[in-house]
């Protein structure tokens, strides 16, 4: 069942609709990675000031320039690790496009879907972003302490954030949100499971950001399979 979500989600990625979401994405989470560096560029200046004192050394003038510089390396360097988690995020705003083209070719037979209202797709957005970077960072302690399987939790630790989101996401468009969570505990292993196919790219450069799309589109058919729509 899961490869068959799968599969049926990668014959679909030269539809046009699942282009423009994905360019959407990279866009928005570009501008958004380049406007909190830029503030907190910002910030890190303002609280050095232009001029400091420094015990045994006196006034120097250069640490705001220091500040600056090494604030926006560090964003540089955690936007690497950020790209992906915020590009899944933002890319869950606009699931909706993602789901219709999914059920426009292979249920074609279905009224239309309960469209998710903008607030709530940003509240979704904004706590799914956050629960990805606070788990993630949690588990960089776990990932020092078991260097070995390092990468066996980063899979399994996003499968399951990606698998409860991407599923819970899809399902509320036909069954309400209470239905979906319901769904989702009924069958949470599978959609662990599936969440971990998806996280296994998250490892690769540039074909990570493909995952927002593919994860969208998988567990589309993966709710229809679940919930029996698909054999209807």
């Amino acid at each position: 069942m899961i490869l068959t979500a799968f599969f049926k989600a990668l014959g679909q990625m030269t539809d046009p609709r699942f282009r423009r979401v994905l360019l959407l994405g990279i866009g928005l989470t570009i501008v958004l990675l380049i406007g909190a560096t830029m503030g907190f560029v910002w910030l890190a200046d303002w609280l050095v000031g232009d001029d400091a004192k420094l015990p045994w050394i006196g006034e120097v003038r250069w640490l705001d320039n220091l500040a600056g510089w090494g604030s926006a390396l560090l964003m540089m360097v955690l936007s690497v690790f950020l790209m992906v988690p915020v590009a899944s995020a933002i890319t869950s705003m606009f699931l909706d496009r993602v789901a219709d083209a999914v059920e426009d070719i292979h249920y074609p037979h279905l009224p239309p879907a309960t469209e998710v209202t903008f607030l709530d797709g940003l509240r979704d957005t904004l706590s799914f972003l956050g629960l990805l970077i606070v788990a993630n960072i949690a588990a960089l302690i776990v990932y020092a302490l078991l260097p070995f399987a390092s990468v066996f939790i980063f899979w399994a630790l996003n499968g399951f954030l990606l698998g409860r989101e991407y599923f819970t996401l899809a399902a509320m468009r036909r069954v309400g949100r209470d239905n979906a969570k319901q769904l989702w505990r009924a069958h949470g292993t599978t959609i662990w499971i599936a969440g971990t196919l998806m996280a296994i790219p998250l490892s690769i450069p540039l074909v990570n950001l493909l995952v927002p799309i593919i994860g969208a589109a998988t567990f589309t058919h993966l709710f229809h399979m679940l919930s029996g729509t698909a054999r209807r």
